[in-house]
């Protein structure tokens, strides 16, 4: 258990019996190995070592007590003459005129009665030790002590000079030559205060290389004062000073180039008369007008030297031990006060710190645990386990909540109150608690367990004092424009903690914890996840406050985790233990869920707009040339306010779902389309619906066109489905405007996905490959929908011009009773009128596809007259030019001399039509023998049997059975009719 405090604490104890064997000049105490516990009183910016600090510290100290170092030590005068005192440092003896009386403040009785009683109580707070009778003495009073040159048994030192030399290893040459130079200093100025002098200043120039061993302990003197001078002047000032003050100037380059080569310090030279300006220009400014000097006095320089000073207290053979004269010369100590600008408060600060040092790096604690692994006494165990239990709740009343008690400037003495704190757990622990015992000892790391507590029990407390923070920032800045949300905030600061963590405690408590900075964020994560999963509970909608709340966390469980994962690399299970502390926010499902639903409310939205003005849309081209309606130009315009306002939200994921937001305007548009196109009719809508079978003869000819005439038998068999009621929404003029609308509706499709790839490449969140899949940017079902609806509506156009609109002059009159007197010139002229009407309507890029479904329905009506046009019809083999002739006509109209269709198409369209027409010039024997042929080819019926009525295809063809019988129904001879009465038993009319 002894190792617990050297190997965990902040440095080693290594105890010797002599000190080594001092240099020429300055012995440092022996140097504590105590790298790991950095000095709390701050660092120098001045390259001054250890040793210098000492050498300057034991220069102010004899300036400080040049008259009253000589006195001797009690222990001396109880122990010797005073002649014998005074043979020992004739120098000291003459400094010493003091005759203390018996009354004054300053009689050894007294001050010790006055330093003693706190200096015990520090000693016994810390465990350390005043020798006593059977303990080891000061440096000087025993074997090995004192630094003098003479040979046999060193002399008991009897001042407190001496004693202090001793103390701080300065070598008697060092000493001889500090005090020689401050009485020429004291002769030459007398009555001046010691506050009033420099005394780096004065040494430099009293002292001359002739006083050294040789030149080069001259210069290294003269380098280490003039860094004290620059230290104490220019980089730890009693004052700030400005970069521009020329006497700083000054003096920085004269210690710059004393450091390269030695200066001449003569009183009269010129180089050193620049230096005193320079320096008493400087040392002479004060806060108070006063006439002290400060050239030592600057924060942390005094502290520093001051440390050198209390570090001279121990025993320099025990660590643990303070001297036995530690009264006297901490009386002689407090007189730097002047000089360093110290006072009682700075005094304690500095004590507590030398005191906790001390008792850290000599490992008292490892001294308590060994002798708790030998004693078995149960009042002793008791005793041990009362008091540790009290240092353990006095290092974690700190340690608890560290957060309050440690910051960046003083976070060096946290590493001693960890040690104190986890050495005395693991004493109670490990040592003292039967149940350990009884436990293997692998099942309990007990210093990474109070690390554990330590970690978790102050983050929780910091997050607690930062949340209350935040809640203040957000109500003071809650009137104020874009003020953040408490969350917002509070993710900000969580992060700006975990970065703290992690660069100025982490370190520290790593030393008994492998992943400290992985465990205090995962504790952070949990915390800021616990107010997160409330607010995100109470989220309905997508509000830029949730936004930003969300996206704030994404972002610092990013930062966590990495901190995390670069903390756990050396360990064993590479952090996985620490990421499962960490169950991931989901901030961005969080953020998708929301947003899915802002999409899903804003299309809903949009449906209904279109619902609602579809019923108001009458389809009536107002402004625009192009001829569409006004409800499509809304249509659009929602749909890019939905775009812009989908771009506008501050997510980070708008590539990610862009495709959901496309399918969903492409749905509404194609909604929109289908009811644009819906209740217009179709080409069977329009076309009528054939009547039975008959026969005609010759007699009945002229007699029957009167008596059919007037029942209108045609007028009865139109399509039920047709209104002829003349609808407002679905004549002509509004098809057209429908046809236009749709068709500019696909013109837009380019356009507005051209739009789309600038809004996504401007949003933050955009990657290159974002831009390859080009199927995420286009509109699918909207487009094809378009297509579809504008064939649909052209077919609808044509078969109601043809069948609806011009009823009376093609199905009601063409060719009724005679053909001869009633020819398609009618029909003609008002399809003419017609075209004239949907060329100057519709859209140039849809006239010609309109026109040709015209032309076609037009010619189906053309056959539907001839094939099935009713008992009203009936045609002699002469009658053919007659209808050959009409559909000549029909043609050109289509090809107006060359300015309308090209003639390619009119013949293409026309094939049927005139692959039937021969069949009304053929005789009729030869029809009769041809359906009979084709009848029995198709239905594979015997010469014998009866032949099968074929039914109507509507495909009608010259070798298609049922077109070659309507040839022979229409046809007016006795031949076919008897035909068709004995085949068939067809009556003469309906």
């Amino acid at each position: 258990m002894a190792h617990l405090f050297r190997d965990l604490s902040l440095g080693h104890s290594k105890r010797e019996t002599t000190p080594p064997p001092p240099p020429p000049s300055i012995t440092p105490p022996r140097q504590i190995h105590a790298e790991h516990l950095p000095s709390p009183l701050g660092q120098l910016s001045a390259k001054l070592t250890d040793s210098d600090l000492t050498l300057t510290a034991y220069e102010i100290f004899v300036a400080a007590c040049r008259t009253s170092s000589g006195k001797p030590l009690s222990s001396a005068a109880n122990g010797s003459s005073s002649s014998t005192a005074t043979s020992n440092n004739n120098y000291y003896s003459s400094s010493s005129t003091e005759s203390p009386s018996h009354n004054s403040p300053n009689t050894p009785a007294v001050q010790r009665s006055i330093t003693s009683t706190a200096a015990s109580k520090m000693k016994k707070a810390f465990g350390l030790k005043s020798p006593g009778s059977g303990s080891r003495k000061s440096p000087g009073s025993g074997p090995g002590s004192g630094s003098g040159s003479g040979q046999g048994k060193p002399k008991r030192p009897l001042t407190v000079g001496e004693l202090m030399r001793n103390q701080m290893r300065v070598s008697e040459a060092m000493d001889s030559r500090v005090r020689r130079a401050l009485l020429r200093i004291s002769a030459g100025q007398v009555g001046r205060r010691i506050e009033s002098v420099v005394v780096p200043l004065e040494l430099l120039q009293q002292l001359k290389s002739t006083d050294f061993t040789d030149q080069q302990e001259y210069e290294e003197w003269q380098k280490r004062t003039m860094k004290v001078l620059e230290a104490g002047l220019i980089l730890h000032p009693h004052m700030p000073v400005d970069k521009s003050n020329s006497a700083a100037q000054r003096l920085r380059q004269i210690v710059n180039s004393a450091l390269d080569r030695p200066i001449e310090t003569g009183r009269n030279n010129e180089s050193m008369q620049v230096l005193r300006s320079a320096v008493m220009s400087l040392a002479s400014r004060s806060y108070d007008g006063s006439d002290s000097c400060h050239w030592a006095d600057g924060i942390p320089l005094n502290l520093r030297l001051y440390e050198m000073l209390l570090q001279s207290c121990f025993d320099a053979n025990d660590e643990s031990s303070v001297i036995e004269e530690f009264d006297e010369l901490m009386e002689q100590i407090k007189k730097t006060w002047g000089i360093l600008g110290l006072n009682q408060t700075l005094h304690n600060l500095c004590f507590t710190w030398v005191l906790f040092h001390r008792f850290v790096v000599t490992g008292q604690l490892a001294e308590v645990a060994k002798d708790a692994k030998t004693t078995k006494d149960a009042e002793y165990s008791k005793v041990l386990s009362s008091t540790l239990t009290s240092i353990l709740g006095w290092a974690e009343k700190r340690l608890l909540a560290y957060h309050e008690t440690f910051d960046r400037g003083n976070v060096e003495t946290m590493q001693g109150i960890v040690s104190l704190g986890v050495a005395a757990a693991k004493i109670l622990v490990e040592d003292i608690s039967t149940e350990y015992r009884r436990r293997r000892r692998t099942e309990v790391n007990v210093a990474r367990e109070r690390i554990d507590t330590y970690i978790r029990s102050s983050l929780r407390t910091a997050f607690a004092q930062i949340m209350e923070k935040a809640d203040s920032s957000r109500r003071a800045s809650k009137n104020q424009p874009n003020a953040l949300p408490l969350l917002a905030i509070l993710a900000k600061d969580v992060g700006s903690l975990a970065v703290t963590e992690k660069q100025v405690f982490s370190p520290i408590l790593k030393r008994w914890h492998p992943l400290a900075a992985g465990l205090a964020v995962a504790t952070l994560h949990q915390c800021y996840g616990n107010e997160l999963k409330q607010f995100v509970s109470g989220i309905t909608e997508l509000t830029p406050d949730a936004v930003q709340v969300l996206r704030a966390a994404d972002q610092l469980e990013k930062d966590l985790v990495q901190i995390a994962v670069e903390d756990s690399v050396e360990s064993d299970d590479g952090g996985k233990a620490i990421i499962r502390e960490m169950p991931p926010y989901e901030a961005e499902a969080a953020i998708a869920n929301l947003v899915k639903i802002w999409i899903k409310t804003r299309l809903d939205r949009l449906k209904e707009w279109v619902d609602r003005n579809l019923q108001q849309e009458n389809w009536i081209a107002q402004t625009n040339q192009e001829g569409y309606a006004p409800s499509a130009v809304e249509v659009l315009r929602i749909m890019n306010d939905t775009l812009d306002a989908y771009f506008q939200l501050p997510i980070p994921m708008h590539p990610a779902l862009l495709p959901e937001v496309m399918a969903g305007l492409d749905r509404c548009l194609q909604y929109y389309v289908t009811k644009a196109k819906s209740g217009c009719g179709s080409r069977n809508s329009f076309v009528p619906t054939m009547p039975a079978l008959t026969r005609c003869t010759m007699e009945s000819k002229f007699q029957g066109f009167g008596k059919k005439k007037e029942k209108s038998p045609n007028s009865q068999k139109r399509n039920p489905q047709v209104a002829t009621n003349g609808n407002s929404s679905s004549g002509i003029p509004q098809l057209c405007v429908r046809i236009n609308t749709l068709q500019w509706i696909l013109g837009e499709f380019d356009v507005l996905e051209k739009r789309i790839i600038t809004l996504l490449r401007n949003s933050e969140s955009a990657q290159v490959e974002d831009f390859s899949n080009g199927l995420a940017k286009k509109f699918e079902l909207s487009p094809a929908a378009c297509l579809e609806g504008i064939q649909q509506l052209c077919e609808a156009v044509a078969y109601r011009i043809v069948f609806h609109d011009l009823r009376q002059v093609l199905w009601d009159g063409l060719y009724v009773g005679d053909p001869s007197s009633s020819r398609i010139e009618p029909f003609l002229q008002e399809l003419e009128r017609k075209l004239l009407f949907v060329s100057d309507t519709v859209h140039e890029r849809i006239r010609t596809r309109l026109i040709t479904e015209i032309m076609r329905a037009s010619f189906d009506g053309f056959l539907l007259v001839l094939l099935a046009g009713g008992p009203s019809r009936a045609f002699s083999r002469k009658d053919s030019q007659i209808i050959e002739d009409d559909f000549k006509f029909l043609k050109e109209l289509f090809w107006a001399n060359g300015d309308g269709l090209p003639s390619e198409l009119i013949d293409k369209f026309s094939t049927t039509v005139r692959s039937i027409l021969p069949l009304f010039r053929t005789d009729t024997e030869t029809i009769i023998e041809r359906f009979r042929r084709v009848t029995l080819e198709t239905y594979k019926s015997s010469a014998r049997s009866r032949l099968p009525l074929p039914p109507t295809s509507g495909q009608w063809d010259p070798s298609e059975p049922n077109t070659l019988l309507r040839v022979l129904c229409y046809r007016n001879d006795e031949i076919a009719s008897k035909f068709l009465k004995k085949t068939y038993d067809l009556p003469k009319k309906l």
